[in-house]
């Protein structure tokens, strides 16, 4: 409902208090005061053609998280503006809706087309323009610098972490390859030993019945000390010694040359003096140390195949984390199973946490996958984790929970730190701010965090805490509405 223009009225409101009366009787001309019953105005994501200054009445401002509005602002103080405020920029940034408008009673706006304002705004105030034009583009290149920055950091960081954690297996693995070669070389010296012997030399197949006896011992003996070790009664270093000081003695009674060398390799497949003597109790005593070498490399050479294994198990492994944590072949948006975003994203980030911090993950089960970009959350949750690390200082729990709430999947970051201050709380998700020292942060983690979960999934990153008890909720909505996530601004 359209009503008279008043330029006495305009002239009370803090926005137009300083105009001159030409320009207030032309704001009269050009736009108009509109009447609203209760009800909403205009919608966030509308194109922005109006701007609003609060008359009579009271306004409610809201933004979109997930599928519900949530109220960002209440206010009856006549004056506030909304709507097409920044039609000053033009098309160098989408002209909408920043936040959608509601009036709870009854309310009066003086309205103005966009492209009015804009007008008014290029003309009368040139440079107030430029400098807010300055302020805009220059905060959003700094953000958009830094935040690249940020990213490549964590990138480093997280290279390094890897090549950390791939060394150490790769190592590994080249040792026991190293030492699988001489005991291949050793074995074949033992077999020409043993068949020097000629007729007292025992046959091929005896030695496989050997082989196999002794392999078959080592892993029920393997199993037993495995299941005492998780009972905590597993064998001490003391009384290892005192095995492998017993199969020495054993061996050199044999006439075995360096048997103590030998005896660490038996005692280490769990077998003991007792056990090869039922073993070779058939072996004529002249060919007993070559049949003894022989079958100690013999085990050995399985001992260091399964090492190889295992170490090359975990390259896999961490070469898997790696590609699931980048997403290189994925498409950009997709439902995935966010408890394997968490996984890869614990796996690369293991290098840089401390011994001291354990990490709980209690995920819930039978969750379905959500819409998102995997890549963009798994720097979420790099943000959260590393955040997380870095205030419990080397000692604490982290955990990790995921649960369904109605229509959305809640993953919670839990750490036992110091928590995060009453007076700092509502600016932790501000640009630039950090309480980290100078150079270990930039201020944009948690802002870059929230516009991920926010802005480009329509989701919610939430924090409560208390000394002992930080918990940071990311709320993922299992459905978007419409074709995708807005864009993040």
């Amino acid at each position: 409902m359209t009503a008279p223009c008043s330029v006495e009225e305009l002239r009370t409101l803090f926005l137009f208090e300083k105009l001159t009366g030409e320009q207030l009787d032309w704001l009269c001309e050009h736009g108009t005061v509109e009447a609203f019953e209760p009800g909403p105005v205009y919608a966030e994501g509308d194109a922005a053609q109006w701007f609003f200054v609060l008359l009579e009445g009271t306004v409610v401002l809201s933004r979109r998280v997930g599928v519900d509005n949530v109220e960002v602002n209440r206010t009856s103080q006549r004056g506030v503006y909304t709507g097409a405020f920044q039609a000053y920029l033009g098309d160098r940034v989408p002209q909408i809706y920043r936040n959608s408008l509601s009036v709870p009673v009854p309310s009066r706006f003086f309205v103005v087309s966009a492209e009015l304002f804009s007008t008014v705004m290029h003309e009368w105030f040139p440079m107030a323009v430029h400098l807010l034009e300055g302020l805009f583009f220059g905060t959003q290149i700094q953000q958009q610098i830094v935040g690249g920055r940020e990213r490549l950091l964590a990138l480093g960081a997280l290279s390094a972490g890897l090549t950390h954690e791939l060394n150490n297996p790769a190592g590994a693995a080249l040792r026991a390859a190293s030492a699988l070669r001489e005991d291949v070389a050793g074995a074949r010296s033992d077999l020409a030993a043993i068949a020097a012997h000629g007729d007292r030399a025992p046959g091929l197949d005896t030695l496989v019945t050997l082989l196999n006896c002794a392999t078959e011992k080592a892993q029920k003996a393997q199993e037993a000390q495995k299941a005492a070790r998780a009972n905590g009664s597993g064998l001490s270093p003391l009384a290892i010694s005192d095995r492998e000081d017993a199969m020495g003695d054993w061996l050199d009674d044999r006439g075995v040359q360096d048997g103590w060398q030998l005896a660490s390799t038996f005692v280490q497949a769990g077998l003991e003096a007792e056990d090869l003597e039922q073993i070779t109790g058939t072996v004529e005593d002249s060919v007993l140390p070559a049949v003894l070498s022989w079958l100690s490399r013999t085990l050995e050479t399985e001992g260091l195949t399964a090492e190889i294994e295992e170490a090359t198990n975990r390259v896999s492994t961490l070469v898997g984390a790696a590609k699931q944590y980048s997403q290189l072949d994925r498409a950009a948006q997709q439902d995935v199973d966010v408890h394997e975003l968490l996984d890869s994203t614990v796996t690369m980030l293991a290098g840089k946490i401390p011994e001291g911090v354990r990490v709980v993950k209690a995920y819930g089960t039978g969750l379905p996958k959500v819409p998102a970009y995997p890549a963009e959350l798994n720097q979420v949750w790099t943000n959260l984790i590393d955040n997380a690390v870095a205030a419990m200082d080397e000692a604490g729990t982290l955990t990790i929970s995921t649960v369904l709430d109605r229509d959305a999947l809640v993953v919670e970051f839990r750490d036992t730190g110091p928590g995060v201050p009453d007076e700092i709380k509502e600016r932790i998700f501000e640009p630039f701010f950090t309480t980290k020292p100078v150079g270990k942060g930039t201020g944009l983690g948690l802002d870059i965090s929230w516009r991920i979960v926010a802005g480009r999934h329509h989701g919610d990153l939430s924090v409560e805490s208390v000394p002992g008890d930080t918990r940071f909720r990311v709320r993922l909505p299992l459905t978007w509405n419409g074709a995708g996530a807005a864009e993040s601004e």
